[in-house]
């Protein structure tokens, strides 16, 4: 009587199970969870000769860059420092199985109150490039913004020439008053809000407004023609014209995705 080499079916079934079961963890793998602490907090802010003690993140405006890669796992815990009840958007994520850290007040979630925290859960599935963050509840988001940068999964190549740099260009807006007092004192008179006291690029405010000596922005156009540059825009206006010339509107709504601050070539392997 002979003796038989051939594996069991019990084996064989383990064996299918362990290769299906790393085949469809292989890939998850790769992905990592990243950690970040948003402090919404007072900070004093000067911009055309105006000092006012405003909401921040971080204590900064605009509010610091999230990075991230397709498939991470981000875990953002948003703690509240000031009396305005906050919530935090990702504007432009697919929340997947996870509408509940989308951040709409009063829709997806309780607003965070004073000296309280939450912790915004998700995974990006399906999704690279520059998103952004802001608040998402009245007009704290005038103040409350930053970019949400999605880089490709590693070995993953860009879809275009990968740039030498990449120049992110922040369009916002700067108020003398309170945001909330502005959109408060409409809310009362039926009146259209009133318009901000100037434009910002980066959160600074250009050469030609009134008193702005001092924190503007400047852009000398004067790149290298043997290296690869990436410009990315964005408009974060609340209310108003666009400051723009004649048939450059399609800009503003093409690039209205991008957020950012200026990056270096070492982020983009983060």
């Amino acid at each position: 009587m002979g003796i038989s080499f051939l594996p069991s079916p019990t084996f064989l079934g383990f064996l299918l199970f362990s290769f299906v079961t790393l085949s469809l963890h292989l890939e998850p793998a790769l992905a990592i969870t990243r950690h970040y602490r948003l402090d919404v907090k007072l900070q004093n802010v000067t911009r055309l000769c105006h000092t006012k003690n405003m909401v921040t993140v971080n204590g900064k405006f605009p509010g610091p860059r999230i990075v991230a890669r397709e498939g991470d796992r981000l875990l953002i815990q948003v703690v509240n420092h000031v009396q305005n009840n906050i919530s935090i958007h990702w504007h432009g994520i697919r929340q997947l199985r996870s509408g509940w850290a989308d951040g709409p007040a009063y829709i997806t979630q309780c607003p965070i109150q004073t000296g309280q925290s939450y912790v915004y859960n998700y995974t990006i599935v399906g999704q690279r490039g520059t998103l952004w963050w802001h608040a998402h509840i009245s007009w704290l988001r005038s103040t409350l913004y930053g970019p949400l940068i999605i880089l490709p999964k590693l070995g993953t190549p860009y879809p275009f020439v990968k740039p030498y740099k990449e120049v992110p260009i922040i369009f916002g807006e700067w108020f003398n008053a309170d945001p909330e007092a502005v959109i408060s004192q409409a809310m009362q008179t039926g009146g259209g809000p009133n318009v901000s006291d100037a434009y910002t690029i980066n959160g600074l405010p250009g050469p030609l407004y009134n008193c702005s000596a001092k924190g503007v922005w400047f852009m000398h156009c004067h790149l290298e023609v043997h290296t690869s540059w990436g410009l990315k825009m964005a408009w974060v206006v609340l209310d108003g014209k666009l400051p723009m010339k004649r048939g450059t509107g399609k800009v503003a709504i093409e690039y209205e995705m991008g957020l950012q601050e200026i990056r270096g070539h070492e982020h983009v392997e983060a």
